[in-house]
């Protein structure tokens, strides 16, 4: 496996019948998550609540939780889900470590959701959503270019 960019791996989409991914839906999450920037941007934000020797990242565990429960999932212990395809989802903690997590930022009352510095993940998000954005019609394209010669 090539080394991931961000906290989820890249995924290849081959038909060569060997596997199967279950929750297919998902790579459109992970891709997006990607894309955006969303990742890396919650990575940051909870930089400071991540253990010195710790072995996953905190804002990965996070996201993790959210596509869980995006999946269909209705408490911690469904990223079990996400653990079952390590090729799609990179390493998934452990149910006691993102509990651990959960504890340590409900303890960290309002500071934990606070953003970091003047551009906290929402804003990093949707500014690496307006990147990715790609011109649709000819009328886009030259809004585009007027407003970025002007």
């Amino acid at each position: 496996m090539k080394r991931p960019i961000g906290s989820y791996p890249r995924v290849r989409v081959q038909d060569d019948g060997r596997q199967v991914v279950t929750q297919a839906g998902s790579v459109l999450l992970v891709e997006t998550v990607r894309t955006i920037g969303l990742d890396r941007a919650i990575s940051a934000a909870l930089a400071p609540w991540r253990k010195p020797r710790a072995v996953h990242d905190p804002g990965k565990m996070l996201l993790d939780v959210a596509l869980a429960v995006a999946l269909g999932g209705d408490c911690l212990a469904d990223v079990a889900m996400l653990r079952c395809e390590p090729a799609v989802f990179g390493p998934v903690a452990s149910d006691p470590t993102i509990s651990r997590l959960i504890g340590t930022l409900a303890a960290s009352g309002e500071e934990a959701f606070r953003p970091s510095g003047p551009r906290g993940p929402k804003s990093v998000a949707r500014s690496g959503r307006w990147r990715a954005r790609t011109p649709r019609t000819p009328t886009d394209r030259s809004r585009s270019t007027s407003t970025a010669s002007s």
